[in-house]
C-alpha cells in the first residue's frame, strides 16, 4: 500500500466540470465547444477538463491587457501599489501552498516535496519582485553641452508569457511577478498538459483584486493560442520557456512585428567530475543532477564527464545507487522519482534508449518502462545510464528530457572543457574538484549560463537564469530578469532655453 503524504486528492474538482479562462477579470468558457482532458501521469486517469481557447479569446485577452496598460493606467500605477498586489498574491499562495503543491504533483507527476519547493519559490518570486518594484534606477550623464542627459525606465507593454509543463507554476510566477512589478500587463498561456495550478494562481489574482485586464489566462494549444499570441500586433514581448525547436520558430515569427523576445530553451548540460573530487558528494550529485524531476529539467546534468582514473570506482557505485532509487507516484512520501509527463513523452524517451543502443553505446542500467504492480498504468521508466559513448552520438548531442544519463571520459583538463562545450547547448554545467583554482579555471571556460562547483541544481531568485548558444536569449530572475520588461529611454533637457543658431537665414 502507498504511504501517502498527509494531503489527499481532495484538491481536485469534479472531473466533469470545465475549468475556465480568465480574461479582463472574468472567468469564461471558449466560444468554441472544444475541451481537453487533464491527465494524472502516475495512472493516466482524467483529473480535470479545461476549455480550449481560440483566436477570439486571444484577441480579447490582448485587447484587455492593452487597455489596462494604456487607458486604465497600470503603466502609471505607483510602484508601491504594484508591490502591494504582489505581496497579497504571495500571502494567498502561502495560505494555500500545500493544496497547490498537491495539485502540481497530481497534474505534473513530480514528488510532493519538489512541488512544495516550487510553490515556495513562486511565493518568494512575488515577494522579491514586490521589493524590486520600487527600486529601478535611472542614470544621469555629464555631457559636453548645456544639456542634462538622463535615462529613465518604462514598462514595455503587453507581455505574452508561455510556460512549459515541467515547472508550470514557478515558471509562470517568475515571469509574471517581474513583468507586473515593472508595470507591464500580461497574457499567460500554460501547457495544455499542466494548466491546473495556473488556474488556482489566477483565482488568487482575482481574489486580491488585481485590476481587470492586468493579468489574463488563456487556455489552449501552442498551435492555436501560442501562435495567435506570438503573431498578435499588440503584444510587445514574448517570454517563452520550452524546447529549442519551438524557440527558433517563435524567433522567426516574432520578427514579423519585431517583438522583444525572451527565450529560455533546452540543454544538454555537462557535469564534470575530476579524480580529486569528494567521491560521495560527486556520486550523490551525479544522481541528483539527472534523476531529479525524472530528468524533465532543462538544466539537468544529462552528461557525466568522468576523469578516466576514477571511472572503475565511480561507475559501479553510480549504477548500484541508481538501481535503488524508489520510483512511484508523487503523493507517496517514500517516492524519489515519479512518472514522466505523458505516454507520448515516455515513448520518446524509450525511443532514445533504442537509438543509444543502436549507436553502439553500452546500457548499464534501466531503459525500460515499469509496468509491474501499482505502477502498471503510469508513465514510469527506470533510471537509465549509458557508457562507451562518443561525442557524435545523438544521445550525447540531443536533449532527451528524461532520466537518461550518458557518461563521457576524459584524461586532461583541456579535454574535459572541449567535451563539455561540445554541443549546441549552453544552459548549465558543474565541476566537482577539491582544487579551487582548477574549479575556477574550468568554470570560466564553460559555455553555460548557470554553473556550480561541488553541487548541482540549487538556484536562487536573486540571480539570473539564462543560457549560452542555443539555450536561449535574454533571461529571467534577479534584477536582470526585471530589466527584460523595461525600455530604457534617453531624455535630454536643455539647461538654457534658446534657439540653436544653426540656421543663419
Amino acid at each position: 500500500m502507498l504511504n501517502t503524504v498527509s494531503h489527499d486528492k481532495s484538491v481536485l474538482r469534479d472531473k466533469d466540470s470545465v475549468e475556465r479562462m480568465y480574461i479582463n477579470g472574468e472567468w469564461i468558457v471558449s466560444t468554441s465547444s472544444k475541451e481537453s482532458e487533464v491527465i494524472n501521469p502516475a495512472n493516466n486517469e482524467v483529473i480535470g477538463r479545461v476549455t480550449q481557447g481560440t483566436a477570439e479569446e486571444v484577441d480579447a485577452a490582448v485587447k484587455s491587457a492593452k487597455e489596462a496598460f494604456y487607458k486604465k493606467g497600470w503603466k502609471t500605477t505607483y510602484a508601491r501599489a504594484r508591490a502591494d498586489y504582489l505581496l497579497k498574491i504571495a500571502s494567498k499562495l502561502e495560505e494555500r501552498k500545500e493544496e497547490i503543491a498537491m495539485l502540481e504533483t497530481l497534474n505534473n507527476g513530480k514528488i510532493f516535496s519538489d512541488s512544495l519547493v516550487d510553490v515556495e519559490d513562486a511565493i518568494n518570486q512575488f515577494q522579491y519582485y514586490a521589493g524590486l518594484a520600487t527600486k529601478p534606477h535611472g542614470q544621469t550623464y555629464e555631457v559636453p553641452d548645456e544639456i542634462q542627459a538622463m535615462v529613465i525606465r518604462e514598462p514595455i507593454g503587453v507581455v505574452a508569457i508561455i510556460v512549459p509543463w515541467n515547472y508550470p507554476l514557478v515558471m509562470a510566477a517568475q515571469k509574471m511577478s517581474a513583468a507586473l512589478a515593472a508595470g507591464c500587463t500580461v497574457v499567460v498561456k500554460p501547457s495544455t498538459q499542466t494548466p491546473l495550478t495556473l488556474i488556482r494562481l489566477f483565482e488568487i489574482i482575482d481574489e486580491v483584486g488585481l485590476p481587470n485586464g492586468v493579468a489574463n489566462l488563456v487556455l489552449g494549444s501552442g498551435s492555436m493560442v501560442g501562435n495567435e499570441l506570438i503573431n498578435h500586433p499588440d503584444v510587445e514581448k514574448i517570454s517563452f520557456t520550452g524546447g529549442t525547436a519551438t524557440g527558433k520558430q517563435i524567433m522567426k515569427d516574432a520578427a514579423n512585428t519585431l517583438k522583444k523576445i525572451g527565450l529560455e530553451l533546452g540543454g544538454k548540460s555537462p557535469n564534470i567530475v575530476f579524480a580529486d573530487a569528494d567521491f560521495e558528494t560527486a556520486v550523490d550529485y551525479a544522481l541528483l543532477g539527472i534523476f531529479a524531476g525524472q530528468g524533465q529539467v532543462c538544466s539537468a546534468g544529462s552528461r557525466l564527464l568522468l576523469e578516466k582514473s576514477i571511472y572503475d570506482k565511480f561507475v559501479p557505485e553510480l549504477v548500484s545507487r541508481a538501481k535503488k532509487i524508489k520510483i512511484g507516484p508523487g503523493w507517496d512520501e517514500t517516492t524519489e522519482m515519479g512518472p514522466l509527463i505523458s505516454k507520448s513523452h515516455l515513448e520518446n524517451v524509450l525511443n532514445y534508449v533504442e537509438i543509444g543502443k543502436g549507436e553502439g553505446a553500452e546500457l548499464l542500467c534501466g531503459g525500460r518502462q515499469i509496468t509491474e504492480g501499482e505502477l502498471e498504468k503510469g508513465n514510469f521508466v527506470e533510471p537509465t545510464i549509458f557508457t562507451n559513448t562518443t561525442p557524435d552520438m545523438r544521445i550525447v548531442q540531443e536533449e532527451i528530457f528524461g532520466p537518461v544519463l550518458v557518461i563521457q571520459v576524459f584524461e586532461t583538463e583541456e579535454e574535459a572543457i572541449e567535451l563539455a562545450n561540445g554541443t549546441d547547448f549552453g544552459l548549465a554545467a558543474a565541476v566537482f574538484t577539491n582544487d579551487g583554482a582548477k574549479a575556477q579555471r574550468v568554470i570560466r571556460q564553460l559555455q553555460a549560463g548557470i554553473t556550480w562547483i561541488n553541487t548541482y541544481h540549487p538556484t536562487f531568485n536573486e540571480a539570473p537564469w539564462s543560457g549560452y548558444k542555443q539555450s536561449g536569449i535574454g533571461g529571467d530572475l534577479g534584477t536582470y530578469g526585471f530589466e527584460e520588461y523595461l525600455y530604457k529611454k534617453q531624455v535630454n533637457i536643455a539647461l538654457e532655453v534658446k534657439p540653436s543658431g544653426f540656421y543663419k537665414g
